[in-house]
């Protein structure tokens, strides 16, 4: 009788042990399918800049890392103190990640000289290298700004205010107004998933 109730219980539990695996590859899958689900709407094109502490930067850098890409400049009194108060927050948000890198790309190089970007930087709190900000001759802006990440404007005064979300091999893979909260709920969903 009781080995019975014991070959029983092991049955429940075996039963068991495979719902649970069923459901573990069911959530794997879904899991993968929303990575790939993710739309790739083109791929950073080649191009090193400088960043604030003069150091080369480009795809070079990127590469294998996922990175979150926007265009400002430091004199500016419209949308960029708010944007960029948007990235400082997610900067933050990603302090223990040393996966999710920051870059920010000036379209006023004539004023945002390498010091002026350090004391930008340190204005937001940047204190490692996950958040670089990136000066090149204005004609290397326009470039990658329209060719590169696809985004019209007229530099230096109309410019985007979307953030950019970049996968480890340099695809663009997705665009989120910095100033819509469930954009940029979608934003941190997305990084979540290239993350997994």
């Amino acid at each position: 009788m009781k080995s019975g109730k014991t070959l029983r219980m092991v049955y429940i539990s075996l039963i068991g042990l495979f719902l649970l695996s069923v459901i573990a590859l069911v959530v794997i899958y879904f899991a993968r399918q929303s990575r790939s689900d993710l739309m790739v709407y083109g791929k950073v094109p080649a191009f090193e800049f400088t960043e604030q502490n003069g150091q080369p930067f480009g795809t070079s850098e990127m590469k294998g890392e996922i990175n979150i890409v926007n265009f400002f400049f430091t004199s500016c009194q419209g949308p960029c103190p708010v944007m960029n108060a948007r990235v400082a927050e997610l900067y933050q948000k990603y302090a223990t990640s040393n996966q999710v890198r920051f870059v920010s790309i000036s379209v006023d190089p004539d004023r945002d000289s390498l010091s002026v970007l350090q004391d930008y930087a340190k204005s937001h709190g940047v204190n490692d290298n996950r958040w670089v900000f990136l000066r090149a001759p204005m004609e290397e802006v326009y470039k990658i700004s329209e060719k590169g990440f696809m985004l019209a404007g007229e530099l230096p005064s109309i410019h985007s205010t979307k953030l950019i979300l970049v996968d480890r091999n340099l695809n663009i893979r997705g665009y989120y107004d910095s100033f819509d909260d469930e954009s940029l709920n979608l934003l941190t969903t997305n990084v979540r998933e290239l993350l997994n």
